[in-house]
């Protein structure tokens, strides 16, 4: 299940529209945009495809306020090659009037919203490379208030994913709080969210997706990450990892509740196997690696959630991918440990909640407010400061390629 758009494919049709409200999330290992691409039906095919369009798109709403359709696009890149991003926000033909910041110096009038430690990081080489400046919004603020809209907003955004069984989670706005957020990037991050705005990061752990990567890469001798989640595909993990039933003689150990096939230790058998590591099967190591990092990721969001009473665990980060291995591990993991009391969730545009934070944020500058209007499910969210609210809403039609169509009109 992959949400992110062609990248380069939408380089050619998107340069010719009127792009605006660009936001990114600079991570150690891979950047996220966000940003809002405009059109009106006329510029529409039966693909749903954007055309070229002008500044004639705006029409008006119910209480006459100007209105523009189109989607909020997602796309990503890996830190590391930061040139490639560079070189595509460079290509598109950003409507710069919606990122003056009329409060500033003339010199720094011209701004893009980031969060992300990339955002301290690079900031000259953006102000370098393409003349504007980042302006910083803080990272755990951004995730939450980036899960809050989708949870809020996206019709069927939450799902479980058990045995290869995928259900949308109904969300009941009046009911969400309080949840845990569990954001897998580099690192994961828990985050216990009470209320709009009021949230603690009350764990977290090194081993996330930046462990997956790193020693994968070195076992393995894989570059990129979606290599090594294509060989866990044809991996057994039982090859590497000790299994209770190597201990017991294939037999469970039914006095605790352990089966002959739980995981007793992760990469058990390399101890006792007279091998080196070149006998090793790359798939099997990507598959114990995976499942090592997926558990144990799995079973401390519980522990968190049990700590401070949650039932809802909300699993998000790009270390997800949608990959049915992951959400399986890491949801027999809470499964397991909280005896079927509790259900990871997952989240559809799992790796853009702090991008989409930062795209929301635009409120807080001499912008003009925003409203994201649809005619399928409208609600508030006020996401307070002084100046202009961003009054929030989106219909269902999200889709598998990575937008979500929306509308956006002046407060």
């Amino acid at each position: 299940m992959d949400h992110l758009p062609n990248v380069s494919n939408q380089r050619n049709s998107q340069s010719q529209t009127q792009i605006s409200h660009l936001a990114l999330d600079i991570g150690g290992s891979l950047i996220k945009l966000v940003y809002f691409c405009r059109y009106d039906d006329s510029c529409r095919d039966d693909d749903d495809e954007l055309r070229s369009q002008n500044d004639s798109l705006y029409s008006k709403s119910d209480n006459g306020q100007p209105v523009l359709d189109g989607r909020i696009h997602f796309a990503k890149f890996e830190t590391s090659k930061i040139s490639d991003c560079l070189e595509f926000l460079s290509s598109l033909k950003l409507c710069l009037g919606g990122f003056h910041d009329c409060s500033a110096p003339l010199s720094d009038k011209i701004f893009i919203k980031a969060t992300g430690g990339g955002a301290y990081k690079f900031a000259d080489l953006f102000k370098e490379k393409l003349g504007f400046s980042l302006d910083k919004e803080d990272e755990m603020e951004c995730l939450v208030a980036g899960a809050n809209f989708l949870l809020k907003a996206v019709h069927q955004e939450a799902f479980t994913y058990l045995d290869g069984q995928k259900e949308f989670v109904q969300i009941d706005t009046n009911d969400l709080y309080p949840y845990l957020l569990v954001n897998i990037g580099s690192g994961v991050s828990m985050i216990k969210v009470d209320e709009d705005g009021k949230f603690e990061r009350v764990s977290g752990t090194s081993l996330g997706g930046g462990t997956f990567w790193g020693l994968g890469r070195l076992l393995t001798k894989c570059r990129n990450f979606d290599e090594l989640l294509e060989l866990s595909h044809h991996g057994n993990n039982r090859v590497i990892d000790m299994l209770v039933g190597d201990i017991y003689g294939g037999t469970d150990y039914a006095k605790i509740g352990l089966s002959s096939t739980t995981i007793a230790s992760s990469f058990g058998k390399a101890i006792s196997d007279n091998k080196e590591l070149e006998e090793y099967e790359p798939e099997d190591i990507s598959r114990s690696l995976l499942r090592m990092i997926s558990n144990n990721i799995g079973q401390i969001s519980y522990l968190n959630a049990l700590r401070f009473g949650l039932k809802r665990i909300f699993f998000a980060g790009f270390f997800i991918r949608g990959h049915a291995y992951t959400m399986d591990t890491i949801s027999v993991a809470v499964n397991f440990w909280s005896k079927g009391e509790a259900k990871a969730m997952f989240l559809r545009h799992e790796g853009f909640l702090g991008a989409l934070g930062a795209f929301m944020s635009y409120e807080k500058q001499c912008l003009d407010g925003l409203t994201v209007n649809t005619t399928q499910q409208k609600f508030p969210i006020s996401l307070s400061s002084a100046g202009d609210k961003i009054y929030c809403s989106l219909s269902s039609n999200s889709d598998e390629n990575g937008s979500i169509e929306h509308s956006v009109h002046g407060t």
